[in-house]
């Protein structure tokens, strides 16, 4: 055991969870770590210009690497600044670690400068909280924050520590002995998966819907064995895109409200959804009284809060995803289990031909669908795409071929506007030998501009291409189809150029107004030796289609012309 400060103790303690990357702001409660972290070379801090994307950054960081990402803030206004990106991590379940100062022990609860009732804020948007009282109590919390998180369903936890907690001394061991240990159930129970098995054994015409769930639990080549083994589609949720290479003959693409009609349609069509580590959140289901009217559903998931809470199923298996797929697949190899019949396979195949999205617009003002499968010719199988929110969002997840797990990063859940820009500074932090794009839209893009100083000060090259039709596009379109074309407030007018914009931060900047530019462009970008920006002009009248209206019918798209 060694005396340390408080702040001393908590570095140690996250140095021992093998944290090399911190990022975050300093204030007046925090001060004593940062002033330990002075001479702490093995924690690279990044300095943020606004806690929310301290928050994003260590999403995009946990959601690359599949461990927690550490962001840090002081108390009061900069604690308050994290809440948006914690909750945007729990919608998602992506395990971040945030750690902040908090007004000394003594002055807890009376209104102190700067002081903000944390454990309350946090309480229902972490998985859990820790407010510590002793530097004794800190290593140990350090330690359960990290297992907490990964444990079973992975989510944010939050460490709040109040000033005189961190130079107090005492002597501690690190890493701490933990007295109290999470209990999650990962192995399935063996009854639950015979059932799930016999129901799959008589389908003729099953679907899988893979959610994010498959991707944190390391589940994607079981995922992809299973379908091989069945023939049967695999569908994703926004979260699971990725779970199975899209350019999979039995992959189907992303379900739902703007999913891919062949997705939509064969969920519509099936006898039997094998769901996997999936929310089967509204956004895919469309109205849940009528999603997979033909089908029985079974459900796996590691939460046992999810099974049927917003859909009917025959039977739930609480457990693990690879663990699950796992025994299914022995147990169907033990009886031979057959593919599915030929006219399923042969109506998925007649889907995917007859809607194949196109892509090869040669418009001006550019069409986003051009401008997506310039960035895939571009990009490789190792490269990463993060996405902000609102219609670039879609055009993304609809168009993009995602070659693996993590190599598509998003906001789901929440649908957090500014997520994408400081996400991909986490991404590339956390695989800086990998390229790493961010697909933005020009509304989006401004709510976290600024962290292009970021960017430049830490050389984090990232190239964004700011998808920019001058309005906050996706409620422009809900304002067209669904309120009669009355468009209040979504017109951005005078936005900053983008280009001089990135030039006046120091990054390198350029523009994208025609076909076959963007390919160029983004190989220029990519190999400029800065941060980057490509301001893309699009055609401002496109629709993310086809499009599923807010609780309709997945079989019921409105599709365009």
């Amino acid at each position: 055991m060694e005396e340390m400060t408080g702040a001393a103790a908590l570095l140690s303690a996250l140095k021992s969870e093998g944290v090399r990357h911190i990022f975050g702001i300093p204030g007046g409660a925090i001060i004593p770590v940062y002033d330990a972290l002075y001479e702490e070379p093995s924690i690279r801090h990044i300095l943020v210009r606004h806690e929310q994307a301290a928050a994003h950054a260590a999403d995009g960081y946990a959601r690359a690497l599949g461990k927690p990402g550490v962001c840090m803030a002081t108390s009061g206004p900069g604690a308050c600044n994290l809440l948006t990106g914690i909750l945007n991590a729990y919608m998602d379940s992506s395990p971040v670690i945030a750690i902040t100062g908090q007004v000394p022990t003594h002055l807890l609860g009376t209104d102190a400068f700067q002081e903000a009732d944390l454990l309350s804020l946090m309480l229902p948007i972490t998985k859990h909280n820790f407010l510590v009282k002793s530097v004794e109590e800190l290593v140990e919390a350090v330690r359960r924050a990290f297992q907490i998180a990964m444990a079973g369903r992975p989510g944010p936890v939050h460490i709040d520590l109040p000033r005189d907690v961190q130079v107090a001394k005492a002597r501690v061991k690190i890493p701490a002995e933990i007295t109290r240990r999470e209990k999650v159930r990962y192995d399935p129970d063996p009854l639950r998966v015979e059932e799930a098995v016999k129901l799959i054994e008589g389908a003729e015409r099953p679907v899988i819907f893979a959610g994010g769930g498959v991707i944190w639990s390391g589940a994607s080549p079981e995922l992809v064995e299973l379908a091989e083994l069945l023939g049967a589609p695999v569908v994703t949720s926004l979260m699971g895109k990725g779970s199975i290479p899209e350019n999979h003959p039995l992959s189907l693409g992303m379900l739902g409200m703007h999913g891919r009609r062949a997705a939509n349609l064969a969920v519509t069509e099936c006898d039997l959804l094998i769901g996997v580590g999936v929310r089967f959140s509204d956004r895919s289901t469309g109205d849940a009284r009528h999603f997979a009217p033909k089908a029985k559903i079974i459900h796996i998931d590691i939460d046992p809060v999810e099974i049927g809470k917003l859909v009917r199923t025959d039977v739930s298996v609480v457990g693990d995803a690879k663990r699950t797929l796992a025994m299914i697949l022995r147990l169907l190899k033990e009886r031979a289990r057959r593919g599915v019949r030929s006219e399923w396979r042969e109506r998925i195949m007649q889907m995917k031909r007859e809607f194949s999205p196109k892509m090869d617009y040669d418009d001006i003002p550019l069409k986003p669908q051009r401008v997506i499968k310039e960035i895939m010719e571009v990009l490789d199988e190792d490269s990463v795409v993060v996405t902000e929110v609102g219609q670039c969002q879609m055009w993304a997840a609809h168009y993009y071929t995602a070659p693996g797990p993590r190599k598509f990063i998003s906001s789901g859940g929440l649908g957090t506007m500014g997520f994408g820009f400081p996400a991909s500074l986490g991404v590339k932090v956390a695989l800086p030998e990998k390229k790493v794009v961010d697909v933005a839209g020009d509304g989006s893009f401004l709510m976290n501009s600024q962290e292009l100083a970021t960017a430049v000060e830490n050389n984090i090259q990232v190239v964004c291409c700011i998808f920019n039709n001058s309005y906050l596009g996706m409620v422009k379109q809900w304002q067209d189809l669904f309120y009669g074309g009355r468009r209040s407030q979504t017109y951005l007018g005078k936005s900053p150029d983008f280009v001089r914009l990135a030039e006046a931060y120091g990054a390198w900047g350029d523009r994208v107004t025609r076909p076959g530019e963007m390919r160029e462009k983004l190989k220029e970008a990519l190999k400029c030796g800065k941060p980057a920006v490509l301001d893309v002009v699009i055609d401002p009248e496109e629709h993310v289609l086809p499009m599923v209206p807010a609780g309709g019918k997945l079989d019921q798209m409105i599709v365009g012309d």
